[in-house]
């Protein structure tokens, strides 16, 4: 299906503009990018560029993956454990 003319087919953000799209400052998704924390990039030629979807995508996974968004996750929905006996 093609897209309306005038829309924006950019499918693929640089460094900064990837960072201005998730609000973090260039500096902190290139320190992630450093650490191998962030969200997945790749090289295209010398720029290092971020796929739109890909920046969604590890949005959702943080959002999963932080209590106070998943409940499953809360520790306070958690039944209590029993600790384990300690070995003499």
């Amino acid at each position: 299906m093609p897209e309306p003319r005038g829309a924006s087919r950019t499918t693929f953000l640089s460094l900064p503009r990837a960072a201005e799209y998730l609000g973090i400052s260039p500096n902190t998704l290139y320190v992630w990018r450093h650490r191998r924390q962030g969200p997945p990039s790749f090289r295209m030629g010398r720029r290092v560029m971020y796929r739109i979807t890909a920046l969604d995508d590890w949005v959702c996974d943080q959002e999963r993956a932080d209590s106070r968004s998943n409940r499953a996750l809360d520790p306070l929905n958690q039944k209590p454990q029993r600790r384990s006996k300690a070995v003499k």
